[in-house]
């Protein structure tokens, strides 16, 4: 029998913050966008006060105010490494698991279908409270709809604990009459519209529905929804997830840029962000992209939108290659007299870095290139990121386009010198 469970950190990025300030327990919390705009993340406290996810700060200034609410800028470095910490530990429980999310896993628990589940989600939720401080929800069923749907029952049930097992369960057909439409794993807006028109309102109905009706509307992933939450296991854990389609790295800028060399800096910095996350997946690129757009929003600014794709002559993931190429992008799509709200780059057409195709009259020492970027990324990763980099970027307070967070917590797990201090 299949059996599958998704564990889930709740209030991620809130639950960081709190591992290293016990005080905010039971409090307000909430975690804002970049550049500080919106609300992204917010404490069951923050949700009673009705802080809604998305809701601009200045829209909800009262309320922070009044209601006490602790506000923080996103710390990514300091939630990406909890989340490695949470998927490592996880990693000890099940030789195959698949990292859905940053705060998200599922694991495959079919050769444990003998054990008591209940018990083994325990085990596991009180592991990583114990080794990493982070509070989870875990849901256990033969399907992974199943699973995400006895997750969501756990995170809100006193009784449950945390750990919901519907494996089998007589609680099942409750469950599922609990259970919205709209908030079963795959149903989109599109989809709930059409089968709320259709009088279906529940996981339960959905599961009931005729299976023909949806595969005509939504093809066989319709088909696949309903085998599923009638116990069918149509999809596996990914163990080895398959490699990126594209990478894009863009900003909104908290202020309008309006010279090129400002947007030339911004570009450029995106440009070493990428391709330090390409190196890191062993990919390089064919094709880079790179656009600019003023704000669309402005009743006072003229729009303009555009950007450039250029094919690289040699798929790469050297940062000063694609700076160069990236640079030129910009020149050819920047006009004077605009006020631009976001520029970016993605990069496309992915190759494995050891498949990569030579040009015959390539004439780069793509060795030597190879080695400078091995070094500045170890030199970064040991010393602290941006301890190395390339000075087109802009340097300090002259950078611009740099990402505001001015709320921002200390990176207590990757930095020695922001460790926590007791006294």
């Amino acid at each position: 029998m299949s059996v599958f469970a998704i564990v889930d950190c709740n209030n991620f990025y809130v639950s960081c913050e709190r591992v290293f300030y016990p005080e905010l327990e039971r409090k307000p919390v909430v975690v804002l966008s970049n550049n500080d705009g919106c609300v992204v993340a917010r404490s069951n406290e923050a949700k009673a006060l009705g802080i809604r996810l998305g809701s601009p700060v200045f829209k909800i200034a009262d309320i922070i105010e009044s209601g006490g609410v602790y506000v923080y800028s996103s710390n990514y470095a300091l939630y990406g490494d909890m989340s490695h910490r949470v998927m490592k530990l996880l990693a000890e429980f099940t030789p195959d698991m698949e990292v859905y999310s940053i705060d998200e896993a599922f694991l495959d628990l079919s050769c444990f279908s003998h054990y008591d589940l209940n018990g083994y989600g325990i085990r596991i939720k009180d592991r990583i409270r114990r080794c990493v401080g982070l509070p989870v929800a875990i849901g256990i069923a033969e399907t992974k709809t199943l699973a995400k749907i006895a997750c969501r029952l756990a995170k809100k049930s006193e009784k449950a604990g945390g750990v919901l097992d519907l494996t089998g369960s007589p609680y099942q057909e409750m469950a599922l009459s609990m259970t919205d439409v709209e908030d079963v794993w795959g149903v989109g807006r599109r989809y709930t519209k059409f089968l709320r028109r259709n009088g279906i309102t529940n996981a339960r109905q959905l599961r009931d529905t005729d299976e023909n009706m949806l595969r005509e509307k939504y093809g066989v992933l319709g088909s696949r929804l309903v085998q599923e939450l009638k116990g069918v296991a149509c999809y596996t854990v990914e163990s080895c997830p398959s490699s990126k389609k594209g990478i894009t790295v863009s900003r909104s800028f908290r202020y309008p840029l309006e010279t090129l060399g400002d947007l030339e800096e911004a570009v450029v910095g995106y440009v070493s962000i990428g391709a330090e996350k390409l190196r890191k997946e062993g990919l390089c690129a064919e094709i880079l992209v790179v656009f600019l757009m003023t704000n669309r929003f402005s009743k006072i600014d003229p729009l303009y939108y555009n950007l450039e794709t250029v094919r690289l002559p040699v798929a790469t993931s050297d940062t000063s290659e694609l700076i160069s190429y990236a640079r030129k992008g910009l020149k050819n799509i920047y006009r004077s007299g605009y006020r631009y709200k976001k520029a970016g780059v993605m990069f496309n057409g992915m190759v494995s870095e050891d498949w990569v195709q030579r040009d015959l009259f390539d004439t780069r020492d793509r060795k030597s290139a190879v080695r400078l970027m091995s070094t500045l990324d170890s030199i970064n990763r040991t010393i602290g990121k941006d301890s190395v980099q390339y000075a087109t970027a802009g340097l300090g307070n002259t950078q611009k386009w740099k990402t505001v967070r001015k709320r921002k917590s200390r990176s207590y797990t990757t930095n020695w010198e922001h460790l926590l201090e007791v006294s």
